[in-house]
């Protein structure tokens, strides 16, 4: 049974994020924690697969970044979700310093926006390297430099907009890299936002799953950008 810990001390929020969490994949069990000692308890008990926590609990301003500490020293590698009102532009670096998986800023970003970075950090640690398909003898994603043809996956057509395609390209040219949120901004003609960008790799991602549901062979790096790892 996979649980997910929502730590929010504002009421209606935390019933938001748990709602929005347990609408995208019904499966899920959901547990609220409202206060620094409560959660610290639960994540003593539990070994949550996700977190999604607010830095700032009741008088605590820096609560969150306590429980992410010790999140990192009692279970390496539990991805923790940081969703507060605390400026991005400041506090983004310092949950990244602090392997954080991702920061939202509150107000700025919508249901779908944090479902489906939800998703994407729940797929990424729920895979394994047993579960991924076998490596093809070639390389499986064949691109036209001319934009002319759709790409094509394992032989079977890919559609995609212009804009996802030259972001898919430049992930493929680097594979095996992280390609920073900078370095995509410059492929996107409009909206060059995290946001914006997270869109399109989220309708290249769709894409690939409809000729190969298996597929996950764009892995997200917390706070950094996007890495190609299929084979």
């Amino acid at each position: 049974m996979t649980r997910i810990a929502v730590i929010e001390d504002d009421l209606p929020t935390s019933n938001q994020l748990a709602g929005w969490i347990r609408a995208s994949r019904p499966g899920l069990v959901v547990d609220q924690w409202f206060t620094r000692d409560d959660a610290e308890s639960a994540l003593e008990r539990e070994p949550y697969a996700v977190v999604v926590l607010d830095i700032e609990l009741g008088r605590e301003r820096h609560a969150g970044v306590a429980l992410i500490n010790a999140i990192n020293k009692r279970r390496q590698g539990t991805p923790v979700l940081v969703v507060s009102a605390m400026p991005a532009a400041i506090y983004r670096s310092i949950m990244k310093a602090l392997d954080a998986w991702d920061y939202l800023q509150k107000t700025t970003f919508e249901e779908a926006d944090f479902i489906e970075t939800f998703l994407d950090i729940l797929r990424t640690t729920q895979a394994t390297p047993a579960a991924a398909p076998a490596a093809p003898a070639q390389d499986a994603l064949v691109l036209d430099p001319l934009w002319q043809r759709t790409p094509t996956w394992r032989g079977q057509r890919v559609n995609l907009p212009l804009t996802a395609q030259r972001i898919l390209a430049t992930l493929h040219q680097r594979r095996g890299e992280v390609v920073s949120y900078d370095e995509l901004f410059e492929v996107v003609k409009s909206g060059r936002n995290r946001d914006n960008v997270r869109k399109h790799v989220s309708t290249i991602r769709e894409a690939l799953r409809e000729v190969d549901p298996q597929f996950e062979g764009i892995e997200n790096v917390p706070m950094r950008g996007f890495r190609w790892v299929a084979r």
